[in-house]
């Protein structure tokens, strides 16, 4: 399939842009849930408080910027900070 029509070009071109902008930030979110899992693994509880502390709000950008679901989003917080309450 190949966009015909002026405006179908354009929303190819709308869309790859949004595309590349989505894979960047979904990547930097889970950088940051990467960082609290290796901090949950290692045991030490600070040290995962604080990276939660640090991922809360990006994960929660990812909703408003319609990366994903504020659920989704709900759900992964709630089960990373009970794992990182269960420490020690």
């Amino acid at each position: 399939y190949m966009a015909n029509t002026p405006q179908a070009k354009k929303r190819a071109r709308q869309n790859e842009a949004r595309f590349q902008v989505n894979k960047a930030r979904r990547s930097r979110i889970r950088t940051f849930l990467r960082k609290v899992e290796e901090a949950i693994t290692s045991g030490d509880k600070d040290a995962a408080s604080a990276a939660l502390r640090d991922a809360q709000p990006e994960i929660m950008r990812g909703v408003t910027k319609g990366v994903y679901h504020k659920n989704t989003v709900a759900r992964k917080m709630s089960r990373l900070s009970a794992r990182v309450k269960a420490i020690g």
